[in-house]
């Protein structure tokens, strides 16, 4: 065989130094694409990460670049990470599962919110950016719908946001905070979680998830709070990319400008290849 650049050897022999068991490069390394095992091996340097990450991939199907941004985010080092009372909550292996699927932080750098933002702000927006926060959800959520009304005892409720996990096999209520988790927010959401239950659940659907996020939280008070709630709750928070400051927004142009311009671009490109051709 020949015809490798020097890069295309360089990985090889990167490769081979990695997975010297040639059982796992069979049963794991093998089954995702070439380039996928490359990236693996520029930004994952501990074996037992890498596989994980592998495996993932298999799971779900993964692009090149969805996998490079899952490593670029930590997803590894965040999956699993929330807080919750699921073990005393959901049966066994459903918990397992659920536990899984949160993470802590949640990464949404895809929004840019000053910090007098208010819950409807951080809301709006993931709404605006739907696809990114699906994509930083995970896989198996479905959107269901924001400000979602639900009425009990003739008074009218809304739930920030509501979700199905076609893996759970249940809905997902969320309750966005841009505060400090305070222990009153897990009441609130156990009323949330009793009512869709009873409202919205099928029969063939399983129980109800409350994930509240907030901007910071205490462990110790999370783990109190949550101690004698009878419904499936957890609590992660998340990270905002910094919004720029208020001097600077003006003097820069938005991403519609430089939309139009790229495109204004083009066609002034396009329309001279046409004129010299």
């Amino acid at each position: 065989m020949k015809g490798f650049s020097p890069r295309n050897l360089n990985y090889m022999r990167a490769f081979a130094e990695a997975y010297p068991d040639e059982q796992f490069v069979q049963q794991a390394a093998a089954q995702i694409p070439w380039f996928h095992n490359c990236t693996l091996l520029d930004k994952v340097k501990d074996p037992t990460e890498r596989l994980w990450y592998i495996q993932q991939t298999i799971e779900y199907g993964w692009s090149r670049s969805i996998l490079t941004h899952q490593i670029d985010s930590s997803l590894y080092h965040r999956q699993g990470k929330a807080t919750t009372n699921f073990n005393h909550t959901l049966p066994q292996p459903q918990s397992e599962l659920a536990q899984q699927i949160l993470k802590d932080p949640y990464n949404f750098d895809f929004l840019s919110l000053g910090k007098e933002a208010q819950e409807r702000d951080l809301e709006n927006a993931l709404v605006a950016h739907i696809r990114d926060f699906l994509l930083e959800l995970g896989v198996g959520f479905a959107f269901v719908g924001s400000q979602y009304p639900i009425e009990v005892s003739g008074k009218q409720y809304r739930l920030d946001l509501l979700f199905y996990h076609f893996r759970l096999h249940c809905f997902v209520v969320i309750d966005l905070k841009v505060v400090e988790f305070e222990p009153e927010f897990s009441g609130k959401m156990n009323f949330y979680v009793s009512a869709v239950d009873d409202l919205l659940r099928e029969e063939d659907d399983r129980p109800t998830i409350g994930i509240i996020l907030c901007k910071t939280q205490d462990k110790t008070i999370v783990e109190y709070a949550l101690r004698d709630i009878n419904k499936p709750i957890g609590i992660s928070t998340y990270h905002l990319r910094q919004a720029l400051p208020e001097q600077l927004q003006g003097n820069l142009p938005t991403i519609e400008q430089l939309e139009m311009e790229l495109n204004t671009a083009a066609l002034q490109i396009e329309t001279e290849t046409d004129t010299t051709g």
